[in-house]
Parts: C-alpha cells; sequence; structure tokens
C-alpha cells in the first residue's frame, strides 16, 4: 500500500483543500524525489485562489512553486545532484526544441508548463520534479531566504535587462514582497536613491523596516516626482519599476527624458491610458520582463552570498496543515511573505 501524505490541493476555483494523497514516485530517469522542507505562499496562489481566479492552474494540482528541498531519490545514474543535496526549484519547465527555447528564451515556449501551478508542486512533504530543475544550495543558507529562489531568479532577469548603473534614481511602484526585493537589489547595486511607494501603511511600515536607506512614500500624501532628480540631474526617476503591474500610465509620468521603465507586475484586467507620444517625444525606454530566463544559478549565487537580507521579508510562519492561515493574513493584508514550513 502506498504511504499518504498531507498536501494542499487546488480543488476549484476559489477552494483550497487540504487532503491525504499518495507519496509521488518517479516516472522517468530524468526525474528526482525530493523531500520539502519548506514553501512560500506567492501572490500567484493568491491569485489562482480569486474568484474569479486571476490566473489559470490545473484542478487537482498541489500547488506551491516556490520551495526548498533535499533529494532523497533519483532515477539517473551519474545525475548532477545526489540523494541529500539541499536543492531549490526552478518550477518552470520549457519544451527545449520549440524556436523560442532554441532561440535562448525558454521563458516564452508556448509548450511551457509549471510545478505547483499546473502540475504538482511544493506544498506537501514530497515533490516530484525533473533533475534539470534542480540547483543545489548550500545547507548554510537560511530557509527564510532559500525559499525565496524562485521569485529572486525572476527579479534578476528583470534587472539585467533594465542595464542600471551606479548612482541612478530608482522609483519602484508597489510595496509587495517584488518591489522590496527590487528596492534591496538597486541599493546593492549602488542605485543613488530608491524610492518606493504603496497605498498600503502596513507595506509602506514593513518596507521602511526592511529597506531603511530607501525613501518610502505614499503617492497619495506626496509625489515621488516632486522631489526626485535623476542621475542625469533631470527632473524624474532614471528607471522605474512598475511591480504592481497596473501602474504604466504612473511610470511614464515619473520617469525622466531618456529614462527606463521596467514592466514586471501582472494584471491582465490593466489597461493603461497612454499617449503614445509622450514616450516617443520623451524618448523613454520601455522594457517587459516575464519570470526568469536563465538566471536561476545567479539567483542561488546571491542568496548564498548574504549580500541581501531577503529573510528578513518573512513575515509569517504557518505548518502544512494550518497553511489555510498563511493564505487569510496575506488576503487579509497583515503579512509580507508567508513561509509554509514542511519539515
Amino acid at each position: 500500500m502506498k504511504q499518504l501524505m498531507l498536501a494542499a490541493q487546488f480543488k476549484a476555483p476559489g477552494q483550497l483543500g487540504l487532503v491525504r494523497l499518495p507519496r509521488p514516485e518517479i516516472r522517468k530517469d530524468s526525474e528526482a524525489l525530493i523531500r520539502v522542507e519548506a514553501a512560500g505562499i506567492c501572490g500567484t496562489d493568491l491569485q489562482i485562489l480569486k474568484q474569479p481566479p486571476g490566473h489559470p492552474a490545473g484542478p487537482g494540482v498541489i500547488l506551491g512553486h516556490e520551495f526548498v528541498g533535499t533529494v532523497e531519490k533519483t532515477g539517473l545514474a551519474g545525475s548532477p545532484v545526489k540523494n541529500g543535496d539541499r536543492v531549490v526549484i526552478d518550477p518552470n519547465i520549457s519544451c527545449g526544441v520549440c524556436p523560442a527555447c532554441r532561440n535562448g528564451r525558454p521563458n516564452a515556449c508556448p509548450e511551457m508548463t509549471t510545478l505547483g501551478i499546473f502540475i504538482d508542486g511544493g506544498f506537501a512533504p514530497y515533490a516530484v520534479a525533473p533533475v534539470s530543475s534542480l540547483h543545489k544550495i548550500s545547507a548554510d543558507v537560511p530557509v527564510e531566504r532559500a525559499v525565496l529562489a524562485e521569485p529572486l531568479s525572476c527579479i534578476l532577469n528583470a534587472y539585467r535587462k533594465v542595464e542600471h548603473q551606479p548612482g541612478e534614481a530608482v522609483v519602484i511602484l508597489g510595496a509587495g514582497p517584488i518591489g522590496i526585493m527590487f528596492a534591496l537589489l538597486f541599493t546593492a547595486g549602488g542605485a543613488g536613491r530608491v524610492v518606493l511607494t504603496d497605498i498600503s501603511s502596513s507595506r509602506l511600515e514593513t518596507a521602511r523596516r526592511i529597506c531603511p536607506s530607501a525613501a518610502v512614500v505614499d503617492p497619495a500624501a506626496a509625489d515621488p516626482a516632486g522631489f526626485l532628480a535623476g542621475g542625469s540631474g533631470l527632473p524624474g526617476a532614471d528607471i522605474v519599476v512598475d511591480a504592481a503591474g497596473c501602474l504604466f500610465a504612473e511610470a511614464v509620468r515619473i520617469c525622466r527624458p531618456g529614462g527606463s521603465i521596467l514592466l514586471f507586475g501582472q494584471d491582465k484586467t490593466a489597461c493603461a491610458g497612454i499617449t503614445q507620444n509622450d514616450i516617443t517625444r520623451r524618448e523613454l525606454k520601455v522594457i517587459g520582463s516575464y519570470i526568469a530566463c536563465h538566471t536561476f544559478s545567479a539567483a542561488v549565487r546571491l542568496l548564498e552570498s548574504g549580500l541581501l537580507p531577503l529573510e528578513k521579508m518573512i513575515t509569517h510562519r504557518v505548518p502544512l496543515a494550518e497553511i489555510e492561515k498563511g493564505f487569510a493574513v496575506l488576503q487579509e493584508g497583515e503579512a509580507l511573505k508567508v513561509l509554509v514550513d514542511i519539515r
């Protein structure tokens, strides 16, 4: 008889269920069985459970695409990871043969699937993943930091595209987990000034604690464009990051002539009222960035360096059996990032 395990399963739109399921087994030589240590609840998970859903997912799938664990078993002789290795998991699995994959853009693969969204993920004691998706990480990295490998890999993909230079002024619209991670990264990269904006007082307070060198602004109370000069001396920000996914028009307004706008957050319902000539006349560079792209290894190195105090972002912890409490504190705005302890 197969051993059963507790798992958090996406039942239907708006429904997350704790169920007992058979422990998974590897079925291909290219797979590995992972003993999950911890997982993070992501904003995407909240979108999946919205009514109506803000993000698609497979009914019956074990959620959790941000997780860290230990290799329990591999099916591949000579595997680059061995039993007992601590690993973080790149959840996005591309086909490897389509034109996008062959041109170095697996994040644009039309056949891409995702662990924890369309196939079983990490909200369970055990998960199966392709060996190619596993990245070894030092046992010295605190679990609160290691569990953030996946979102950090996405942010690094975006950061590389914007070609940030030391001394530049950066405004980040949205002080959630993504916005705060961007603020920490730009600060470490030598930004002359970093400004974080949000309308949530609790998020602003958390941002002040985690990013003490950043200016934290409620745009309803103060206009970030009014006191910000870019490194060029021109009014406005050298770089504006829309971490919310619905603030393109605001980004255009506060970006300096010749500056860059990085569109990172996703909101399929957002429709920006933009005058295209404002972008043309001011020679703004508009850059889109979607998930990670060959940046997972770099994310692991950055986590191991300890350069960014990302563990401070974990404001709440819950055991797997109480995962619904973790979703609740996020939905109510009480938490910045919730770690689900599965050990």
